[in-house]
């Protein structure tokens, strides 16, 4: 027996419906009933793996996955620079004064010292002091420990887990 088009919509909007209220049960915003979410908001369990982290495979899961494989690329490019501007040692690393690193970025990226950090974070690069100045740190030299290789050499630790 075929479905007439009022049951299909009937089914259709019930569907819908469900579908909904399902989504509802994980919004922490929403004032649903029996919410999953509303025990974890109330009594959070600070050692678990995904605390912290956005619902796996979400729209902000997505984005940070993104964000995280884009500012990696970036710091990835930030070495390959070092390696053609720097100077090579005997031990394999690579130095470059700051100033002289500051000057190619001009037109490359406005963010060159946010891009140290993170690469200091990796163990990629190292440099004396904690924020480097324009000016005033010219002359502190940039330690590129190993020339890279391979991408997967950062780690985006940030946005990985366990599915």
């Amino acid at each position: 027996m075929a479905d007439t088009p009022v049951q299909a919509g009937i089914s259709h909007w019930q569907n819908f419906a469900k579908t909904h209220q399902e989504g509802q049960m994980t919004n922490p915003f929403h004032d649903y009933e029996n919410a999953r979410i509303r025990a974890r908001l109330i009594n959070p369990n600070l050692e678990a793996d995904d605390y912290g982290m956005p619902v796996l495979d979400s729209l902000t899961y997505i984005r940070g996955q993104k964000a995280g494989e884009h500012a990696t690329g970036e710091v990835i490019e930030l070495c390959k620079n070092i390696v053609v501007m720097g100077d090579k040692h005997d031990n394999g690393q690579y130095t470059v004064a700051f100033g002289t690193l500051f000057t190619a970025y001009e037109e490359i990226s406005n963010s060159v010292v946010g891009l140290l950090i993170r690469a200091r974070k990796h163990n990629l690069v190292n440099f004396e002091g904690e924020m480097l100045y324009q000016g005033r740190d010219d002359d502190i030299v940039i330690t590129l420990f190993k020339a890279l290789v391979e991408d997967t050499r950062i780690d985006a630790k940030y946005w990985k887990r366990k599915k």
